[in-house]
């Protein structure tokens, strides 16, 4: 087990190097720094001193082992918006985006699994099919409609819910903040949750679904049977259990692509994460936080896959062999 994490770790580093070549790249290829960092009225010489202070004039290979550097410091300059560190800009932002990704992932998995397993056991019933109807509508219906129908509807029309905004936060630590200790945070988190987890929760229903059905065919399930299993044990001990391998695949990797992807939730919400940061840096050619942002979701979803292989392993046995073996 410990030569498969080293294994897994060695992959992941090259993962990392190669996503910060391609943000290096957004520095060298996509604009000019010094542009944005200065006005139209600057001197010809205080651009040619700034553009040999930033090092731009040194090869390629030795900015890009340089900002490598940087990078593996939590180093990534000055936003060329904001003036100031991205890295601390990237911290302020970093606590509600993941913990609105955090309650979107648990809200989905809460309503996910059970309507997925319901509807396989109980595939004819009126409440299946109205489950199936919704995880339709789930699927089809944009990220940014299914905000905007919130809002209008538990925040226009019934006034029950903040339409914007993240609420009064509590200070932990430093550095972290949380909505979640507070009335008005966990009223503000409510809709971006549910508009964030709905797509997720419908995607892992659907999959429980045709897992369960395709297990529940297997031949372990008809002998388990025969020996006299209730249908109970049947059902959650060994139809279930032996679901969860592609489920955690998915739920792992849409973990990764729910703080990804959170940008069009927090935009509709006026929630002030990451995303939003990220599409203001982009709307303004701030290639610092660009390059930060990819770094960020990089080393997340590298992360997160490390966590899938080894909770592969704890749910399956044979992958428990078969990493031993190897």
């Amino acid at each position: 087990m410990i030569a498969f994490i080293i294994r897994r770790l060695f992959a992941s580093i090259g993962v990392l190097i190669a996503v910060g070549l391609i943000a290096f790249l957004l520095f060298r290829y996509v604009g000019d720094p010094v542009n944005q960092m200065v006005g139209i009225e600057t001197p010809e010489s205080e651009r040619v001193a700034l553009r040999q202070q930033l090092g731009l004039n040194d090869p390629a290979i030795v900015q890009a082992l340089r900002f490598l550097g940087h990078a593996a410091r939590l180093d990534f300059g000055i936003s060329y918006q904001f003036k100031q560190p991205v890295s601390e800009l990237i911290g302020a932002r970093m606590p509600a985006t993941l913990e609105l990704a955090f309650v979107a992932s648990i809200l989905s998995l809460l309503a996910g699994i059970p309507m997925g397993v319901y509807t396989a056991l109980h595939r004819k019933s009126a409440l299946a099919k109205l489950f199936e109807a919704l995880s339709l509508v789930g699927i089809s219906l944009p990220t940014f409609l299914i905000g905007i129908l919130l809002i209008y509807l538990f925040a226009v029309t019934l006034g029950w819910l903040p339409s914007f905004g993240r609420g009064d936060v509590v200070h932990i630590g430093s550095w972290w903040t949380t909505g979640l200790l507070t009335a008005s945070g966990l009223k503000s988190i409510i809709m971006p949750a549910i508009t964030l987890a709905l797509f997720q929760m419908t995607l892992i229903m659907r999959l429980v679904r045709a897992e369960m059905l395709e297990v529940l065919r297997a031949d372990y399930i008809r002998f388990a049977r025969a020996r006299g299993l209730s249908e109970r044990k049947v059902h959650f001990r060994h139809a279930l259990k032996n679901t969860l391998v592609p489920v955690i695949t998915v739920v792992g990797l849409q973990l990764g692509s729910i703080v990804a992807f959170s940008i069009i939730t927090e935009t509709v919400f006026s929630w002030p994460g990451m995303g939003q940061l990220f599409l203001q840096s982009v709307q303004n050619v701030d290639i610092p936080i660009m390059a930060a942002y990819l770094l960020f979701i990089a080393f997340l979803f590298v992360v997160i896959n490390l966590v899938v292989d080894l909770l592969y392993a704890a749910v399956d046995p044979r992958l428990r062999v078969a990493i031993h073996g190897a």
